[in-house]
């Protein structure tokens, strides 16, 4: 079993529902569970929906935010760019102050475009410049396939072979997650040889939350530029970007920012380099001056705009955007400060009623610290992790599973309850031979 961490605050009285009930009653959270459409079984009964680092809930308010754009697509057609009642040729920018409330950065700093690994892709164009001295990239050995794929196929565009030009960080033998020391001292070691230090915020399958300011501190020592995946932190851990000096981070918005099925996603560039126009780039008419951007066949060279707006290709997608701007009214009226603090007791809880299970069934390989971890838990079941994860989901509880032996859980502040996660534990003890 995982050390004792936040589930060890919990006193006996916790095992009980009615403590659970308790919580939920005095919860000043409570109220935006409402504010979210909730899947429902068979009996037409809420599932309790523990998935929302895969997807997140859909927000009431996003079905009258997109229809109000299809209103302004049939009344309007292409006058909606400039008459609509959100007008289209703008509509990114009312996203920015809340993204950027979002992640800890100025809302110049911020945009939402494209896709993840859309931006990915365009972030490596400009943030990996290799040299002979240093031509590597730092990752994580197992990132996500989307972080993985990228970057090995962006290595060979630049023609280098990315088994000699990845450098690939692991957890110590035995252990399940990265220690940030030993990521020090790789970089202390091997950091003139680093162009590019790129990590995922918090580990898809295990659900670590890196120090991503210790890491960026050690980055820049050891002379490199370091990016971050935040398509797991965003929404779901504090973030001060600006603050710890990043250079660049992108995100997706479908998963903890519950901005609908592919979602547009965001990036993050320091304005250290959105004001440098010369910083190379793949370039797109909606990047340009949008003072002269209409000007079109008028202007052949390409003016970037300044912040990160200046990295856009394409016009915003609208029907993609407005779900996420219902989503972020939701983020700005509970507040991430709020938020983390329900979702580090919320987990806590989880990780206090698994403790409780008998010993050997299941093993808890996300951190137990709760700055080291989001609201996530990673539950490594053995060879019966699937049987039980079908047995959780035939009890109406939604996660999911990821080979060979991983059941992630994911108890999401903004709409879920302390009553849903004893409920949880309640059918793991029962499935487990306790209760």
């Amino acid at each position: 079993m995982s050390s004792p961490g936040e589930g060890s605050r919990f006193g006996a009285q916790a095992a009980e529902e009615t403590w659970a009930r308790e919580q939920d009653a005095t919860d000043p959270l409570g109220r935006f569970r409402d504010e979210f459409e909730h899947p429902r079984g068979p009996d037409g009964g809420r599932l309790i929906y523990f998935c929302g680092n895969s997807l997140g809930l859909m927000p009431k308010s996003a079905r009258r935010m997109v229809e109000t754009e299809l209103d302004d697509w049939a009344r309007l057609a292409v006058d909606a760019h400039l008459d609509g009642q959100v007008p289209w040729y703008t509509y990114h920018e009312p996203l920015r102050e809340p993204l950027a409330r979002l992640v800890g950065a100025k809302p110049r700093e911020v945009v939402a475009m494209n896709s993840l690994t859309v931006n990915l892709h365009l972030m490596l164009v400009s943030f990996f410049r290799p040299s002979p001295a240093r031509s590597k990239i730092l990752m994580e050995a197992s990132a996500f396939p989307s972080d993985s794929y990228a970057v090995a196929s962006h290595l060979r565009t630049r023609g280098l072979d990315p088994a000699q030009a990845l450098i690939l960080a692991r957890p110590r033998p035995g252990e399940a997650t990265l220690r940030v020391e030993d990521l020090e001292a790789l970089l202390a070691e091997r950091g003139g040889e680093i162009a590019l230090v790129w990590l995922g915020g918090v580990h898809y399958y295990t659900g670590q939350l890196l120090d991503l300011a210790r890491i960026t501190a050690a980055a820049h020592r050891a002379g490199c530029l370091v990016g971050f995946d935040l398509a797991h932190a965003a929404g779901n851990a504090e973030l001060h970007l600006h603050d710890w000096d990043v250079d660049v981070a992108v995100w997706c918005s479908y998963k903890y920012l519950n901005g609908g099925p592919g979602a547009v996603g965001g990036c993050f560039v320091h304005e250290r380099f959105g004001r440098d126009p010369g910083l190379p780039r793949y370039a797109g008419w909606w990047g340009n001056d949008p003072a002269t951007r209409f000007r079109m066949h008028l202007n052949p060279e390409f003016v970037p705009v300044e912040g990160a707006d200046g990295w856009q290709v394409s016009n915003p997608p609208i029907l993609s955007m407005a779900p996420l701007r219902a989503a972020l009214e939701t983020f700005d009226g509970a507040g991430m400060p709020a938020l983390r603090e329900k979702s580090v007791r919320l987990t806590g809880y989880l990780e206090y009623l698994i403790g409780r299970l008998p010993p050997g069934r299941i093993e808890i390989i996300t951190p137990s610290d709760p700055a080291g971890r989001g609201c996530q838990l990673s539950l490594r079941a053995g060879e019966g992790a699937r049987r039980l994860f079908e047995a959780l989901r035939g009890r109406g509880i939604v996660g999911d599973h990821r080979e060979p032996d991983v059941i992630r859980l994911a108890p999401v502040p903004l709409y879920n309850t302390f009553h849903e996660v004893w409920r949880v534990g309640r059918a793991l003890a029962e499935l487990t031979g306790r209760g």
